[in-house]
């Protein structure tokens, strides 16, 4: 089972994508979203499915601290939900509380400058929700 994780924002999508085992979890890209033409974001999406023989997707689920779901995860539910309409292929939304600031302190505390973990964060935050993930499933 390999697995595609996304971290979905309004400005880019950070994407990771598992091994073929399920096991661990590796940045791939970060998609610059592009408002005036959304159906460039599922194109490329559905390229990277096919490119790495993934069967399954995992998107991040922005929730409150709270446990309830703000403008952004509902963003992220309707995202998901036609990413599944798109492809066919099983969908599951992953609680991604705080995986950006996470993902933020280890590149701080890697030494990455600030101009690099601007391009690499929501990279990284995907990869975080996809190792959540893939650790819970085994």
């Amino acid at each position: 089972m390999k697995a595609l994780g996304l971290d979905v924002g309004t400005k880019t999508i950070g994407v990771a994508v598992s091994d073929a085992f399920g096991w661990t979890a590796q940045g791939i890209e970060t998609i610059k979203r592009d408002q005036d033409n959304p159906e460039a974001d599922f194109l490329r999406i559905k390229k990277l499915i096919a490119e790495n023989e993934v069967t399954k997707v995992v998107v991040g689920l922005p929730k409150n601290m709270n446990g309830t779901v703000g403008p952004s995860g509902e963003a992220c539910q309707t995202f998901a939900k036609e990413i599944e309409e798109r492809t066919s292929l099983t969908v599951d939304l992953w609680d991604e509380r705080l995986t950006t600031v996470a993902a933020e302190r280890m590149l701080i505390s890697a030494d990455v400058s600030r101009k690099k973990r601007k391009k690499v964060i929501d990279k990284m935050a995907a990869v975080m929700i996809l190792q959540g993930y893939l650790d819970r499933q085994s």
